[in-house]
């Protein structure tokens, strides 16, 4: 049978090295099986799962073109168990009356997670800040010079509270110029 990727072998084991070990196959060919293949379970040290002259069954996962051949032995083996995970029926105390909060998550913090007993609460209660436009001031009969005058402290007050609003988030704040890195 030729040495190919899916094909599975039984080979012995001709060399441990810390990374891996070293298996022959048919041909008169050797390929290494990494220690990451070895087992389902992490394995600190191959030594105490792989020792010289033990029969081993291997599939072949890569032909490199240089002709190193990588197997593993995990991919044969029955695929572990799963965790107990948290039973995925109904949530305790009935379906959210609204739904999810706007940005996808329940309750007042991410995850929807409540808080820690002992430990601290979420970092906001209330939902985020969103910026709302004022009420257009009346304009009676004002000339186009007032109106653009107007227009332009009202979109500077804007722009200020948009850079305020984006420094605060940053966790950086206004630093005179003669304080900055030079």
């Amino acid at each position: 049978m030729a040495i190919e990727v899916g094909n599975v072998f039984e080979g012995r084991v001709t060399g441990v090295k810390p990374f891996g070990a070293f298996v022959a196959l048919p041909e008169g060919r050797v390929g290494m099986v990494h220690i990451s293949e070895v087992s389902n379970e992490y394995v600190q040290d191959i030594a105490t799962v792989l020792h010289d002259g033990d029969t081993v069954k291997v599939q072949v996962i890569n032909v490199a073109p240089d002709g190193k051949i990588a197997l593993s032995i995990k991919r044969l083996l029955p695929p572990p168990p799963r965790p107990a995970g948290r039973d995925r029926g109904p949530r305790p105390g009935g379906a959210r009356p609204n739904g999810p909060r706007e940005g996808g998550h329940f309750g007042g913090q991410r995850g929807g997670r409540p808080p820690r007993e002992g430990g601290r609460g979420p970092a906001r209660e209330a939902a985020p800040r969103v910026w709302q436009p004022k009420a257009p001031a009346k304009s009676d009969n004002l000339s186009f010079e007032d109106m653009m005058s107007r227009f332009k402290s009202q979109s500077e007050e804007k722009m200020a509270d948009l850079d305020h609003e984006t420094n605060n988030r940053r966790g950086g704040g206004y630093a005179p110029r003669s304080r900055r890195g030079r």
